[in-house]
């Protein structure tokens, strides 16, 4: 028997140049533990990351019982590198140089998160878990969610500790329920570290 997973995406809060998190990374990630406080999350799954780590261990605090659990495959990496061919006319150098500055793809590991994170699961009771993994990745699930082409991932860009949550039922298509949520923070945690242009209030 197969049962509704609720998946609760989140990016690591704000990070400084040595992995951990800052000041705000911190009060990013306690404020979003307090939003989940009505959930009845079942579980916490986090990068190896200290980013995600820490992250992950302060949405717990605020989660008193919820098990936490480290997973590689929610890790910092490039899930896809497309084809020129496979873009947009219009965008299709700039998505690829992006990219391309990166290390090559894991697509193994892409595909280990999809099998690990995504679809419906065993049980009578609907599962909610939280995932702190890292924006690349984020991409990567909300694109698959959409069935979108592989190369989509690229174009999402998620804020630190922003709320994404994707629904998988038995014998219906995944569903997009909220994407980057901000509204659990103040305004100046929701720096995103992107252009002006990509910020909405």
């Amino acid at each position: 028997m197969l049962t509704t997973r609720y998946l609760f995406l989140t990016r690591h809060g704000e990070a400084a140049r040595n992995g951990q998190l800052t000041e705000a990374g911190r009060r990013q990630a306690v404020l979003l533990g307090r939003r989940l406080r009505d959930v009845p999350v079942t579980s916490i799954h986090h990068g190896p990351l200290p980013r995600t780590t820490e992250t992950a261990a302060l949405i717990a605090a605020q989660l008193p019982g919820v098990p936490v659990h480290a997973e590689p495959a929610a890790d910092d990496f490039i899930p896809y590198t497309p084809r020129r061919e496979e873009l947009p006319e219009t965008s299709g150098d700039l998505l690829l140089a992006f990219a391309r500055q990166f290390p090559p793809a894991d697509d193994e590991r892409a595909a280990e998160a999809e099998r690990r994170f995504t679809g419906p699961v065993p049980g009578a009771e609907p599962r909610y878990q939280v995932l702190v993994t890292h924006n690349f990745l984020v991409g990567w699930l909300v694109r698959a969610a959409q069935d979108a082409p592989p190369w989509r991932w690229l174009t999402f860009s998620h804020a630190h500790a922003g709320l994404t949550v994707l629904q998988y039922s038995p014998a219906r298509p995944a569903a997009l329920l909220t994407y980057n949520d901000l509204s659990h923070l103040p305004a100046e945690l929701r720096w995103t570290g992107f252009p002006p242009d990509f910020y909405v209030p």
